[in-house]
């Protein structure tokens, strides 16, 4: 067997170490277990990061394929990569913005810094985005109108100290079982407790002390009506909102009546002051894409984080903490140059669009003028060229149907490890290595910078992510891009040379840290200084010194995002609630997980409440709604409320079902609430006005 080499998984963004070993013939991984040497996990690792980094299900990629005669055929790099750099050139030379580029929180800070520095400073595209904005967005934006900064001011290491865990509209037990663990020993610590408010009784509702099940969409109004109760019940936390706060008279005004807004959330008054009591404890609040995929997603997470403003509940112990999905969509949003420059610079910063421009070698004026348009109409504006990389836009997008309409026009560039759905429309197939067989840095959602690790050698007909994109950049945009295959540490110390002086700093990481610690969390600015609870200083000589936002005038700010309404309520033509969830064995479109995809993966899994069901027996059936249809398997689920159907977001087939509509300030779609209603399946399929069902293929699942 191979020696052992430490790395860290790339499943979720808990960021456990792992140790690998790679096979003693050929490619690919023997063993793979929890790594006790670091200092994220210690040991610990759940089964679905270990099964899919050692044996993942998909099919692999490995070679390139181009499109000749309308198939996909094997190829050599030479013709894959000339095909590829013959269209972004062409497609450049009518307009920048006419190449598409869309990453991923799959990517390594390596990959991901080079694959925004080609796209913003080498050919100066505002259509360049990552699919970490269809999952994390809403909570950027709510931090940086709260904080002045992106991400959340408590560590794991908060997680102990804490007396109430409020879980919001996530389920840590699934979706992150390490992270789950650790919440569940501290509330079952004596004086402790786990609340979690969803409308489904999910695996981590059954396992807490309180289920609040709100009305779908309610999570908004249900914040504004223990907002209102604090404030009615003096529970405010005074002494802090008039320190260290701004905005709190504006909020406390708008506020409707406590029990206007109950009813509105749909839940009882005697919940609401459960919830309102547990702030006087020392509270953490986990929140995901329950409350992030929806219209109201900045709304909702703002009054989160109002909640812990006005409680006083900033500091050790406690504080709002937003649950990340992919390994390294933390490091996207610092390192990427998507939503803002490397290290979290203000994109339209003079000072700091000429600094990165610097840095690239290229005039300032070359850079976009704004951070573009989002995933959603970045699409919808029909670039000539669409280069993804490790996503699946074809299955991960909402409303999928116009996105292949989109695709079969665009020239289509696919980068990724596994057969996908989205390569059905590519015209240019690159094989990317994965987990175990690339070199580099990923970033968990607690900030903390780790290594990722080669253990194998990879095929030889497949690149790594930062060849790949280096050897396409250095044949667009040689003056930016100049070397085509760098060294991962090199990259690394370019963007972390980046960030000195940042809000999100990272000068003082290295590979050489990293190999003596294992992991280093920032804002890291010396080789000796790592960040804990951020904005706050526990040496400070008092309570008033200790906070420092990173706002204009120092202070955290309440929310003013506005509320606006839900774009599709449930109506006598389509009386159900369609949302979308996370199964264990669904990650990242489950292209590691399945075998299948497209027309060969079984249908989808709908979870419906008997009530709910036309009768007991209906199974499978037919889901409709506006945008168009799938047949389902039924599973009979009394966890699910009367007059909700849910899904798994990563089957191919639900997406055609979501609204393409999104949240108003962070362009993250709606993924979690649409009208639907069920049909059965020898019922002709309706052509109500905006059904695209009769002139849209069937789709996986679908008859």
């Amino acid at each position: 067997m191979s020696d052992p080499v430490p790395t860290t998984c790339m499943r979720c963004a808990v960021g456990c170490g792992h140790v690998t070993h790679g096979v003693d013939q050929g490619y690919g991984l023997d063993t793979v277990r929890g790594d006790a040497a670091h200092p994220v996990s210690r040991g610990l690792a759940c089964g679905r990061g270990i099964s899919e980094t050692a044996d993942p299900e998909g099919e692999w990629l490995t070679r390139p394929l181009v499109r000749k005669d309308g198939e996909l055929v094997r190829s050599t790099w030479e013709d894959a990569l000339d095909r590829a750099t013959d269209a972004i050139e062409e497609a450049r030379a009518v307009d920048s913005d006419n190449v598409g580029i869309m990453g991923s929180g799959q990517q390594t800070i390596e990959a991901a810094y080079a694959l925004g520095k080609l796209a913003r400073g080498g050919l100066g595209t505002r259509n360049y985005d990552a699919n970490t904005t269809l999952c994390m967005a809403s909570a950027v934006t709510a931090y940086y109108d709260a904080f002045g900064s992106d991400a959340p001011p408590p560590t794991y290491d908060d997680i102990p100290e804490a007396e109430t865990h409020l879980v919001w509209g996530a389920n840590p037990a699934v979706a992150h079982p390490v992270m789950y663990r650790w919440i569940r020993e501290s509330a079952d610590d004596e004086d402790s407790e786990l609340l979690v408010v969803d409308p489904v009784m999910s695996e981590t509702a059954e396992n807490a002390d309180g289920h609040i099940d709100t009305a779908p969409g309610g999570d908004l109004a249900l914040a504004n009506a223990i907002l209102a109760r604090m404030i009615e019940t003096d529970r405010v936390d005074d002494e802090f909102v008039e320190a260290h706060t701004e905005g709190f008279d504006g909020v406390r005004d708008s506020l409707p009546p406590a029990e206007e807004s109950a009813e509105r959330a749909g839940v009882s008054m005697e919940q609401v002051d459960k919830l309102a009591a547990a702030f006087e404890k020392d509270t953490l609040i986990y929140w995901g894409m329950g409350i992030n995929q929806s219209v109201r997603g900045t709304a909702s997470a703002g009054a989160l984080i109002d909640l812990c403003l006005a409680s006083g509940n900033m500091g050790p112990g406690c504080g709002p903490f937003s649950l990340t999905g992919q390994a390294n969509s933390m490091g996207t949003r610092v390192c990427s140059s998507k939503g803002s420059w490397p290290g979290h610079r203000e994109y339209t910063d003079p000072d700091e669009r000429q600094t990165t421009a610097d840095v690239w070698n290229v005039l300032v004026s070359r850079l976009p003028d704004d951070t573009g348009p989002g995933p959603v109409a970045m699409i919808d504006d029909c670039p000539d060229v669409l280069w993804t990389v490790a996503t699946n836009p074809i299955v991960g997008m909402p409303d999928t149907n116009p996105v292949r309409e989109q695709l079969e026009e665009a020239f289509v560039i696919v980068q990724d490890s596994f057969k996908s759905e989205t390569m059905e429309y590519a015209d240019v197939v690159l094989p990317a290595a994965t987990w175990g067989e690339s070199e580099g840095t990923t970033m968990n959602m607690e900030r903390t910078v780790s290594r990722v690790r080669r253990a194998t050698e990879i095929p030889p007909g497949v690149r790594t992510d930062l060849n790949i994109i280096c050897t396409v950049g250095n044949r667009v945009a040689p003056d930016v891009i100049t070397d085509q295959n760098p060294d991962p540490s090199d990259v690394f110390d370019e963007f972390a040379a980046l960030t000195e002086g940042t809000k999100a700093d990272c000068s003082g990481i290295s590979y050489e840290r990293l190999e003596a610690e294992h992991a280093v969390r920032w804002p890291a600015p010396a080789l000796d200084e790592s960040g804990g609870y951020r904005y706050f200083d526990p040496d400070a000589e008092s309570r008033d010194e200790a906070w420092s936002f990173k706002t204009e005038s120092g202070r955290a700010r309440f929310s003013t995002a506005p509320d606006p309404g839900l774009p599709e309520p449930p109506s006598e033509s389509y009386p159900l609630t369609l949302t979308t969830g996370r199964e264990k064995d669904g990650y990242n479109t489950g292209i590691r997980s399945r075998e299948a995809v497209g027309d060969d993966v079984d249908p989808i899994v709908a979870r419906i409440n008997p009530e709910t069901l036309p009768s007991a027996t209906v199974d499978p059936i037919r889901i409709e709604t506006p945008r168009g249809s799938t047949v389902a398997t039924v599973d009979p689920d009394e966890a699910v409320p009367e007059g909700m159907v849910w899904i798994p977001i990563h089957h191919p087939a639900a997406n055609r079902l979501t609204h393409p509509a999104v949240d108003p300030k962070s362009a993250e779609p709606n993924f979690k609430q649409c009208a639907a209603r069920l049909v059965a399946v020898d019922e002709e399929v309706s052509s109500t006005s905006g059904t695209r069902d009769a002139e849209t293929p069937p789709t996986a699942g679908a008859d």
